[in-house]
């Protein structure tokens, strides 16, 4: 399965998941209970933990339908509710790459451009240089025109301090990598047709065009020097910022806000036609793993305690804790980091976000309820690697498992919450086994989707003879 010049084509794929009847079977809740009756806490917190166990049988649930839903979707578009999303990217780096290549990472409020030199198999990475950019509200709102132009004026800026280190060859067009995390239906590894905005961007003029034509356009209005050589996603970025290091990189997954996975198939596996991908919903399997909605779960199951169990004193239950997405992830993760006698931390957060006086009783019940979420929330996402795993280990007929396999890792939620990634790799050692688990390595890599982008453009430049 690894990448070689002898090997098949390969393809990285994006793995949209989504639920699906087959690996509906395990109960997922979102909060603790359904009854209106007064119980106190200590049944509603027995219950919350049995609903959210994980034990073995429900991991290896998970893991042998995602393998099954996986090939579904690569038979045929609409098989499986789980989106395998074709990348388009043939070629990998390999570290033969030289020149100067440029990145753009598009993904929310504030966007990343980065330049990297690069000099082969003996020097690899020369110099790397980046700047992150603020887009003003008003851009979010206005036309495709505008927001792209703002974008292209900003990389404009950031070449003409091009110098020391960075050199391009004479003759020669600066190509970027464009990291475009928004749901785009993608033809080619240099066009993509924008679906729709999300995360709050309400742009008009650009959905149904190509967002690679609409950067193209907007940097000759600039007068710059550059084209798009590359559109990829983060995770498939990471996958490239990580192969580059290291041959043995064949999946990459990220777990922050949302979550995504991509990883290295074979065309010949591949039954169906790339044509019409849609976007998948956000589903209950998402939602039990994403950074964007492990603070929702405890913020629910703590206004259920706090009505039904007198959580914090008889019925009462602050203001601030009905609303929505008051209690974020990172605040979960610090009350659970909390080792002090009183657990004074988890005391300010739940006073300043969600406007809760507690005891000391109150609060350790809290630190319970956010360990048994974000332990099933890491123990089903390694069920989920475990899954992609499994599937690529049927298809070479036991190489994966037989060799050092690397997944490579990013996204806010694991690296900055430990207990989760702790509870990641512990689901994966229990599915594997001991000796099986030995080979496969869980690696971070921070930031990989920028440079990851970067290295992309080289290995599709239009130069590519020139060096490889």
């Amino acid at each position: 399965m690894s990448v070689t010049v002898s090997s098949p084509a390969v393809r990285s794929l994006h793995v949209s998941r989504s639920h699906h009847k087959r690996i509906s079977k395990p109960r997922v809740v979102m909060s603790a209970v359904r009854s209106s009756d007064s119980l106190g806490v200590a049944p509603i917190l027995t219950k919350l933990k049995k609903d959210c166990a994980t034990p073995l049988p429900v991991l290896r649930h998970v893991a042998d339908a995602m393998a099954v839903d996986m090939r579904a979707g690569l038979a045929v578009d609409g098989g499986s509710d789980l989106k395998m999303i074709l990348s388009y990217v043939d070629t990998l780096p390999t570290g033969n790459e030289k020149g100067l290549f440029y990145a753009l990472d598009l993904g929310g409020t504030n966007f990343r451009v980065l330049r990297v030199q690069l000099g082969g198999k003996e020097e690899r990475v020369i110099a790397t240089e980046f700047e992150q950019v603020s887009i003003p509200q008003e851009l979010m709102f206005g036309t495709s025109e505008e927001l792209f132009d703002f974008i292209a004026s900003a990389l404009g800026k950031f070449a003409q301090k091009e110098g020391g280190n960075f050199a391009l060859p004479q003759g020669r067009t600066r190509e970027i990598g464009f990291t475009f995390s928004f749901p785009v239906k993608q033809t080619s590894i240099r066009t993509g047709i924008l679906i729709k905005w999300t995360k709050g961007f309400a742009v008009s003029g650009t959905a149904g065009k190509d967002v690679v034509a609409c950067l193209n356009e907007a940097m000759e209005r600039q007068g710059m020097d550059m084209q798009v050589s590359a559109l990829v996603n983060d995770t498939v970025g990471t996958l490239a910022g990580a192969r580059y290091w290291d041959d043995d990189v064949m999946v990459a997954v990220i777990l922050g806000t949302g979550t995504n996975a991509c990883y290295v198939e074979r065309v010949d596996a591949i039954p169906k036609l790339a044509k019409g991908i849609s976007k998948s919903p956000v589903t209950i399997f998402e939602k039990t793993i994403s950074g964007m909605y492990l603070g929702e779960i405890v913020r629910r199951v703590l206004v259920k305690m706090a009505k039904d169990g007198g959580l914090f004193g008889g019925s009462y239950v602050p203001e601030k804790l009905v609303t929505p997405f008051v209690l974020r992830t990172p605040d979960i993760c610090a009350m659970q980091q909390d080792t002090s006698r009183d657990l004074e931390a988890v005391e300010s957060v739940l006073y300043d976000v969600a406007g809760v006086k507690s005891n000391l009783s109150a609060r350790k019940t809290v630190v319970d309820i956010c360990n048994t979420i974000a332990k099933r929330g890491g123990r089903l996402a390694g069920a989920g690697i475990v899954g992609i795993l499994k599937k690529m280990e049927e298809d070479s007929k036991g190489v994966v498992f037989g060799k050092r396999t690397v997944v490579a890792m990013d996204g806010g939620l694991y690296e900055h919450y430990p207990q989760y990634r702790e509870y990641l790799q512990e689901a994966v050692t229990e599915l594997l086994g001991s000796e099986i688990s030995k080979n496969v390595v869980i690696e971070h890599s921070k930031d990989g989707s920028g440079i990851g982008a970067a290295l992309l453009a080289a290995a599709n430049s239009n130069y590519e003879h020139d060096f490889q």
